[in-house]
């Protein structure tokens, strides 16, 4: 994670917002596998979940509403105030919305544009003002329909692609602090949100034939590339999509 002299004293925190999803209890387990020596804070909406992860990993668990304009600022609020050193955080927030633009209300897109790319505002802005001294890594999470032209994703393509200009903008603005940006950009992921898909036997294939390297994506997928963009191994890297997907978004394989 993102440190300097300044802070090598200090105890260093980790946030994930939405950690109890799929991707943010694998990259939970990961991160405190690999770096047993940072607190870990995850926040999220189911209680029981968050629970089981807390007592399992001995980390610290927080129940947040994303629908309340200041539950991320308060969050990061208190993180700062316990006395730790915000070194990462990632946003896991997020909405799966499968359906042409036609078939999009204006209710349909109020709700995938807040919990995609408000929340992701809103985590970067916190972040940024609370890592203005000591730097440190921010992950965001777009998708591979932001990059690449999929069928019925009009609304979440344009709320990711939005993530993707933010990640940008924002490592060019904070890049002198020392706070770097990045994005991930995820195929198919194996995930309670896209159970829909992938439970389906006919629906799953039709997925796998998409991704040129034939399977769907596993949470540990998208861990592993988030843990290395929080780490020191990424400290010369910001401002930077990088694409987990199974080669969906750029490639086309042979039938």
């Amino acid at each position: 994670m993102a440190s300097d002299t300044d802070t090598d004293t200090e105890k260093r925190c980790l946030i994930i917002f939405g950690g109890s999803g799929g991707i943010g209890s694998a990259l939970a387990k990961r991160l405190r596998k690999d770096s047993p020596d940072i607190d870990i804070v995850i926040t999220g909406r189911d209680r029981a979940q968050l629970e089981r992860l807390g007592q399992e990993l001995g980390i610290r668990t927080t129940i947040l509403d994303v629908c309340d304009p200041g539950s991320i600022d308060r969050c990061v609020s208190e993180v700062i105030e316990s006395g730790a050193v915000l070194s990462g955080v990632v946003n896991c927030i997020g909405s799966l919305h499968l359906k042409p633009a036609h078939l999009t209300t204006d209710e349909d897109w109020d709700s995938v544009i807040s919990l995609n790319l408000t929340t992701a505002f809103r985590v970067v802005r916190a972040a940024a003002s609370a890592m203005m001294r000591s730097g440190g890594s921010i992950v965001l999470v777009s998708s591979a329909a932001a990059i690449s032209g999929i069928p019925s994703h009009e609304a979440i393509a344009a709320a990711k692609a939005g993530v993707i200009g933010l990640c940008r903008s924002a490592a060019a603005s904070y890049a002198r602090r020392g706070i770097r940006v990045n994005c991930i950009a995820p195929g198919m992921v194996q995930t309670q949100l896209t159970r829909q898909i992938w439970s389906s036997e006919v629906n799953r294939h039709a997925s796998e034939k998409l991704h040129a390297l034939g399977r769907l994506g596993d949470p540990d997928d998208i861990a592993a590339a988030t843990a290395f963009l929080l780490s020191e191994q990424s400290s010369w890297v910001s401002g930077e999509v990088l694409s987990v997907d199974g080669g969906l978004a750029r490639l086309r394989s042979k039938s």
